[in-house]
């Protein structure tokens, strides 16, 4: 992880993110990687390895029971045949190996029985073992299935926008968790929203599935943003507890440079504009959906400015409450200045992998990132674009206000008419 550099106040220069380099493998060496994934290598290795001891010391016979290990590891790795073939192998050798050194039949007869045992309880246990592996494969392809069913996979390009979605759910097993995410056109302008169900588990992804079938059906027929949000609000104080909620930013973009974003208990937004990322903190905070009517409050229209070169990040909380072994939580505002780039996708490929190693390879919590980018015309290129990529943008802190300069950016629907 880079450091910031301190010239009076945090820069942080953007670090462009290099693809992976994929190795390219034959299909004949593909074959030969299978074939030696599936081979019991290792239980073999072990069978012949007692041999070699009897052959060199001599003392083959007292270490002849730990013939049975070779089709024990067989089972957990092979499939019942490699485990019977290992078994097959090593009770033949041990036979081998009793004659050879004159045991009685009785003690010789009581090993091989014994490797016998071991190998049919293997393989037993690899059937089963497979018969589970099926089961699970079965169960994540469906679990895959009902993910892209409700969390869509968003285009390189939505409207007048490039963008870019990642999501990690904490049950990585399942793939689908609490997070939800959605960016679709409609007839009043690209919409989106980004939220966070409480609780984890499938009755957050039913939540989940509610917002987001009420918010695709409402983004098309509601022209005003608010409505949309108050169809959504409607449908979960019908569904669910009194202990439940969901926090989310519903954003729209209904004409060229306004984006109008309505904040409901959910983590601002950052905006990258030139050389600064900003948080784009509601004017007017509004509880989470499904609590509007214990609070009496009701939402407010922000209306952003969002023209050529700005990109706007939205993110659930399993990011900026993900930590590190110190307990320090994963700095977004700074690592999204760091790999901050023109291709919404591969600024979140960075971010995602500077996240995981910050937290040590694996989040404990859902994790969303969804970002946006206005792409600059290719005639002003030259110009503008030097000015969003080039420059060393300026983190604020989340809880500082903008300055002077750029809080007039954020004005609400009053301000603005």
């Amino acid at each position: 992880m880079s450091h910031a550099r301190q010239h009076g106040r945090d820069h942080w220069p953007i670090r462009q993110y290099k693809r992976g380099v994929h190795h390219t493998w034959s299909p004949r060496a593909r074959a030969v990687a299978h074939w030696a994934a599936g081979t019991p290598a290792l239980s073999v290795l072990i069978v012949f390895l007692v041999v070699f001891v009897d052959l060199v010391g001599g003392t083959g016979k007292v270490w002849l029971p730990l013939l049975a290990a070779g089709p024990a590891l067989a089972a957990a790795t092979s499939g019942p045949a490699g485990v019977l073939g290992v078994g097959l192998l090593a009770s033949l050798l041990g036979a081998a190996i009793g004659a050879r050194h004159g045991m009685a039949a009785p003690e010789l007869a009581v090993v091989l029985a014994a490797l016998v045992t071991v190998a049919l309880a293997g393989t037993l246990a690899s059937a089963l073992r497979g018969r589970r592996e099926r089961v699970l494969a079965a169960v994540r392809s469906v679990a895959e299935t009902a993910q892209h069913a409700l969390l869509k996979p968003v285009p390189e390009t939505v409207g007048p926008f490039q963008a870019a979605v990642h999501y990690s759910a904490a049950a990585a097993e399942a793939r689908i968790g609490g997070d939800l995410y959605a960016l679709i056109p409609t007839p009043h302008g690209v919409r989106m929203i980004v939220g966070d169900v409480r609780g984890k588990g499938l009755p957050a992804v039913g939540t989940a599935a509610l917002v987001l079938g009420v918010f695709r059906e409402a983004a098309y027929d509601e022209p005003d943003l608010l409505d949309v949000v108050c169809r959504i609000e409607r449908s979960l104080a019908r569904n669910l507890g009194h202990d439940d909620f969901v926090t989310a930013v519903v954003a729209g973009y209904p004409e060229s440079g306004r984006l109008e974003v309505v904040n409901c208990g959910h983590a601002p937004p950052l905006l990258v504009r030139g050389a600064e990322v900003v948080p784009v903190d509601p004017d007017h905070p509004a509880p989470p959906l499904g609590l509007r009517a214990l609070s009496g409050e009701s939402p407010g229209l922000q209306v952003v400015p969002f023209t050529e070169g700005d990109q706007l990040l939205f993110y659930t909380d399993g990011v900026t409450e993900a930590r590190d072994a110190g307990r320090e939580f994963y700095p977004l505002a700074e690592g999204l200045a760091r790999h901050l780039c023109d291709e919404p996708a591969r600024t979140l490929a960075a971010l995602h992998q500077e996240l995981l190693d910050h937290v040590g390879g694996r989040l404990h919590d859902d994790a969303a990132l969804l970002l946006l980018r206005k792409p600059v015309p290719a005639a002003g290129a030259a110009d503008a674009g030097g000015l969003a990529l080039t420059g060393s943008p300026v983190v604020l802190p989340l809880t500082a206000q903008p300055e002077p300069g750029v809080g007039g950016a954020f004005d609400d629907r009053e301000g603005a008419a």
